[in-house]
């Protein structure tokens, strides 16, 4: 398998990645979030107390050198594209034009289709990759959590001569039956078989329990990619999909080669997070709050860059027995303020307000709730905008929250969202 250790001349890496255009397939569904994606896309939800999900491909591609990045929307984008627009503004047409974050809407230049999968997605853009003459397209996925220097990825690309080069990670076969690409690889590294969300996936030999599964994340020579898309739209009964369709052509006639996602100092696998069920994005949030989270969102040298809201710094008042504003092992957003109430084990976002003797444990409070007095909120998400009342009671009764129309979990956790308390607040933002 492709190992990021081969090259270390960083003139070689800086080389490839300006070369290379990065396209972020931001057009996700996130259908298994249920409500929490209603009114957004997927790439567009919150994380990590005051950050969007397309925040880290996006400051991935800053921080590697790679400056030419289009965004490609398409399910319920006015949240995402808004977002685009007030955070990533100041990186627009910069370096006279040859750095640029485009927001690339479906916009059915080609056929009058909306994008038909994630292959049609680029194929409706060819002519704008076009217009950038690179040698490398870098193809990312815009709704996962994790930190990744491409330069490496595309070093190995480049070394191996590969046509297209999958990013992988090693996982558990049980997270990845139905929920996953899974790849085959010979000792080269190079890709012998590939099953799309396979029921039983293949394990990786000598690592029993455990299977090599795609990131969705792709490196294409340009004029490869060119001729498989421009192949693909014109095979009838194709998905446009570049898991069903385009890599299961390619593999047995083409070089194609794995790149596995590994820490650069330790080899262990790297911290990477598919957060597309309630589970998982409370998991995931949950564990930034842990004393050294793996995810380290306060490294100075890779920055992850988002919009800033102007808000004031956030405040704790009252210091009494009876009622004091503290927040415990948790994440407290700029504008929050924590009123007489305690927080344990949470993230509360910005301008999130908790009002006297409520109480909030291990949830995740999204950006302009308000709770009021006397509540108590265990084991929750809150979306954003959702106003509390006084004395509500969250968390502790599956069935009670159930028959006043929140959504439980089979884990237990619970999901309220403004629609759900009558609130027509549908956040867009």
């Amino acid at each position: 398998m492709a190992d990021l250790r081969h090259s270390e001349d960083p003139r070689f890496v800086s080389r490839l990645t300006r070369q290379t255009v990065a396209m972020i397939l931001a057009g996700g569904q996130g259908s298994r979030l249920y409500e929490l994606t209603a009114w957004r896309a997927k790439p567009a939800l919150y994380f990590g107390g005051k950050y969007r999900i397309i925040d880290f491909p996006l400051s991935n591609c800053i921080n590697s050198g790679i400056r030419r990045i289009g965004v490609l929307t398409q399910y319920k984008a006015h949240s995402l594209i808004r977002h685009l627009v007030q955070g990533w503004s100041w990186f627009q047409a910069g370096a006279g034009g040859r750095e640029f974050v485009e927001i690339l809407p479906a916009s059915q230049r080609i056929g009058g289709e909306w994008y038909r999968g994630t292959a049609d997605a680029i194929y409706q853009n060819l002519d704008i990759v076009r217009d950038h003459d690179s040698k490398y397209v870098l193809i990312l996925s815009g709704d996962s959590i994790y930190k990744m220097d491409y330069g490496p990825f595309l070093a190995a690309h480049a070394e191996t001569k590969a046509d297209m080069t999958i990013c992988c990670i090693e996982v558990p076969l049980a997270e990845a039956a139905g929920q996953f690409g899974v790849m085959t690889v010979d000792e080269s590294g190079r890709i012998i078989g590939f099953d799309e969300k396979p029921a039983m996936p293949n394990p990786i030999p000598g690592r029993p329990g455990y299977c090599l599964a795609s990131m969705g994340n792709y490196i294409f020579n340009t004029e490869f990619l060119y001729e498989q898309l421009i192949k693909n739209a014109d095979t009838p009964g194709t998905k446009h999909d570049f898991g069903r369709d385009v890599i299961p052509s390619i593999i047995d006639r083409y070089q194609v080669y794995a790149f596995a996602f590994r820490d650069p100092k330790t080899n262990d696998q790297a911290y990477w997070r598919d957060v597309g069920t309630l589970q998982a994005f409370w998991e995931a949030n949950m564990e930034m709050i842990a004393i050294t989270p793996q995810l380290n969102l306060y490294d100075q040298d890779w920055p992850i860059f988002t919009y800033q809201a102007q808000t004031p710094p956030a405040k704790f008042v009252f210091d009494s027995d009876d009622r004091r504003g503290q927040a415990i092992q948790s994440m407290v957003s700029g504008g929050c303020i924590i009123s007489g109430s305690t927080i344990r084990r949470s993230l509360l976002f910005t301008r999130a307000v908790v009002n006297s003797w409520s109480s909030v444990s291990e949830s995740v409070v999204l950006p302009d709730v308000k709770i009021g007095q006397n509540c108590r909120i265990h084991r929750a998400i809150i979306d954003r905008g959702a106003n509390i009342a006084d004395g509500t009671v969250i968390g502790e009764n599956a069935d009670d929250d159930r028959q006043r129309g929140f959504r439980v979990t089979d884990t237990g956790l619970t999901l309220v969202t403004p629609d759900m308390l009558g609130q027509q607040l549908h956040f867009t933002r």
